[in-house]
């Protein structure tokens, strides 16, 4: 007879990016997300705590400042995270090992360490290939164990200094690996085979595109230069210099750099969170249309055409479960925090963002009434609801 399955805890949190340049001490962010009726924080880098701005004193002071706020408002970072800072380099990837260097000390550890002082795990993206590594399928490999051997040196240091679970969040585009789902499933079997640790990824729901699938000869056909992809640049000039007579030797070099195209299934966040779902921890939520990742709230409004609801989620989630247990894939999560990672713009009225935020927290927090219940009776009651 099968073992049972073990399903994992659901915590229902916000990434205080939303409140970057408005609410940015722990004190100030920590009220605002108690008002929000949510008591798990993910503390976004871009919101006056990165390394690299911020200098060592205040980092440290930052922490002591954090454990107060917690104490006064009654939450819990449960997880840090990057910023845009570093999303927008290549980082952890750069071609010049000193560039590699100073992101680990000065960046990478420093916040790992962080999350080991205040008992929590950390998720990130921080790199990227330049864009001659994508033309050619042995340099992309190059590339790709480049970063992991990043991540097992970071995943072994975090390990060290007691931070939690340790995971690199999945993209959409071939530069920003890893993109697709089996190529996420091997970093995450190697990195934690590798480093002796379990290392994780973040799903988030908006990461999903359908431009980089491999296209067909009817769609070369059809679609004018250069409206489709092609993947390397030789394919692009032989486009441009043959029109509809290159589709052949089109067609010879995506063969040669299958490293540029996504299945079907990778443009599907359910899809995702059915396969790996249960080896991410944290779980970016935003409403989206399949195609865009703009951090967009959850209201009736956006609800009405957005594709994420949680019912979706969280059964899409259980299905990961529910499939025989990866020997040698880390292990299953048993906590997941649910990370509400909306957007507030730079000239928007604060008051619209923040009646989209209140909004999305009740959408939430009516599916996930309490934190910590099981993700099984979560599906439960909301199969009954629907």
């Amino acid at each position: 007879m099968a073992d049972a399955v073990s399903y994992p805890r659901i915590y229902l949190t916000w990434d205080n990016v939303a409140f970057y340049k408005r609410w940015c001490t722990p004190d100030e962010w920590a009220e605002k997300i108690a008002d929000l009726n949510i008591r798990y924080v993910e503390a976004s880098a871009d919101n006056e705590h990165d390394p690299l701005f911020m200098g060592p004193d205040y980092f440290h002071a930052w922490i002591g400042q954090v454990r107060d706020a917690e104490h006064r408002h009654d939450i819990r970072v449960a997880n840090l995270y990057s910023g845009h800072g570093t999303y927008s380099t290549l980082g952890m990837t750069h071609p010049d090992a000193r560039v590699r260097e100073n992101m680990m000390n000065n960046w990478f550890y420093p916040m790992v360490e962080a999350a080991g002082e205040l008992g929590c795990g950390m998720g990130f993206f921080a790199h990227a290939f330049p864009h001659r590594v994508l033309q050619s399928q042995a340099t992309y490999g190059e590339y790709v164990d480049l970063l992991i051997e990043q991540l097992v040196q970071l995943n072994r240091h975090a390990g060290e200094v007691g931070c939690r679970e340790l995971g690199l969040e999945q993209m959409y585009t071939p530069h920003q690996y890893p993109w697709r789902i089996n190529d996420t499933r091997e970093l995450l079997r190697r990195v934690t085979q590798e480093s002796g640790r379990n290392f994780y990824f973040t799903e988030d729901v908006g990461h999903h595109q359908r431009k980089f699938q491999r296209p067909s000869e009817g769609q070369y056909l059809t679609t004018p230069y250069p409206d489709l992809w092609l993947g390397s640049d030789k394919a692009f000039a032989l486009a441009r210099e043959r029109g509809i007579s290159a589709w052949p030797s089109i067609e010879e070099d995506m063969d040669k750099n299958p490293q540029l195209f996504a299945s079907a299934k990778d443009c599907d966040c359910y899809q995702w969170l059915s396969e790996l779902g249960c080896y991410s921890p944290i779980i970016h939520l935003q409403q989206t249309d399949g195609q865009t990742s703009a951090h967009i709230s959850f209201t009736e409004k956006t609800n009405a055409w957005g594709i994420i609801n949680p019912l979706k989620v969280l059964s899409a989630l259980k299905a990961s479960y529910d499939r025989p247990i990866d020997p040698g894939m880390p292990d299953r999560c048993t906590d997941i925090y649910l990370t509400l990672e909306l957007y507030s713009g730079t000239a928007s009225i604060i008051e619209q963002d923040w009646v989209g935020f209140e909004e999305s927290a009740r959408y939430w927090r009516n599916a996930i009434p309490e934190d910590g219940l099981p993700l099984d009776e979560l599906v439960a009651r909301l199969s009954d609801k629907a």
